[in-house]
């Protein structure tokens, strides 16, 4: 007869005492929530590659940002489709645009939701890069000045968060002097600073209208067979001021987060992107998967391997799964 004085499945018997050992727990306070904001009035239009996702006139965005707020989530990121595109993405920070609009609105309807906005150029861009072109190669040094313009423009509109996502070297140390110059100290920088050109991007790009008219964007985004040079763009951006630290995607890049998480003591968010969210959907559509239980897994993964914040089109689902739990 053998032995079986230590039985790890005496922890495992019952619910309650596999709750009274969970090593990692997920809340509704861990999601930050992404909206997609467009001209217009009365608009929600639901996005064909991401079902369950829409694109939002300003006004129906606060009553989205309400909807989360009252679930108990903190916190939404804002993207948006412009009116008019030109070379250098001006529209990007034009106080008229609809993520300006929306950035003040919310902030006025709902004043404790945290807003952060993306800081990039790719949607607002007639030639769908995310900065100044020189040819056909994006310059990094003349689009710095473009990325605190859009920065500040949304600090001014109400932002708690700036996150730039272009991986322009030296955007952070830019961003932050340009905050500071005009009083946004309280400003805080959420940098990308771990992107991978991924194909994980797809339904995105289709969301926010941002496929870049030629090429690719291996120019700046990294190699996804990349592992340290990860924790050299994470060292740089902290230096330059960054105050968390986002790895994007998520799922295919938990050996990232896990390697970032064991390296640095400064907050971690994950961006649940666009495909994974997509990927999901449309197995759970067709009845191949139970959604809660993966979208649930899923999640619990990315705060096990070391996220403090979950950057995640779930989130609204999540949150109420996890409140009749």
């Amino acid at each position: 007869m053998f032995d079986l004085k230590l039985r790890p499945r005496r922890m495992r018997i019952s619910e309650e005492i596999r709750s009274m050992v969970r090593e990692t727990t997920l809340s509704p306070k861990d999601f930050v929530y992404p909206i997609f904001v467009v001209p217009g009035e009365n608009i929600s239009e639901e996005i064909p590659s991401m079902p369950g996702c829409n694109h939002l006139s300003v006004d129906r965005a606060v009553e989205v940002a309400k909807e989360v707020f009252s679930l108990g989530i903190p916190s939404i990121e804002v993207f948006g489709l412009p009116e008019y595109k030109d070379e250098i993405g001006s529209s990007a920070w034009d106080m008229t645009s609809p993520v300006q609009r929306a950035i003040t609105a919310i902030k006025k309807a709902v004043p404790e939701l945290v807003i952060i906005g993306d800081v990039c150029l790719c949607q607002y861009t007639s030639h769908g890069h995310c900065g100044k072109l020189k040819d056909h190669y994006v310059d990094n040094d003349t689009t710095l000045p473009l990325l605190q313009n859009v920065a500040v423009s949304q600090a001014e509109a109400g932002a708690d968060i700036v996150a730039p996502s272009d991986m322009m070297d030296g955007r952070v140390a830019a961003i932050r002097e340009a905050l500071d110059d005009r009083g946004f100290i309280n400003v805080s920088i959420m940098s990308y600073a771990v992107k991978y050109a991924s194909g994980y991007y797809g339904p995105f790009r289709d969301a926010a209208d941002s496929a870049p008219q030629f090429g690719d964007r291996k120019q700046y985004q990294m190699d996804p067979a990349n592992s340290r040079e990860a924790m050299k763009e994470v060292d740089l951006d902290i230096a330059e001021g960054a105050d968390i630290i986002m790895v994007k995607p998520a799922l295919a890049y938990l050996d990232i987060v896990r390697r970032v998480r064991e390296r640095i003591d400064y907050p971690i968010a994950v961006y649940n992107v666009s495909g994974e969210y997509a990927m999901v959907k449309a197995a759970a559509q067709n009845g191949w998967i139970d959604e809660k239980r993966i979208v649930l897994e899923t999640l619990t993964s990315m705060k096990r391997a070391g996220a403090d914040i979950i950057i995640t089109y779930h989130a609204i689902d999540a949150a109420k799964w996890l409140a009749r739990q």
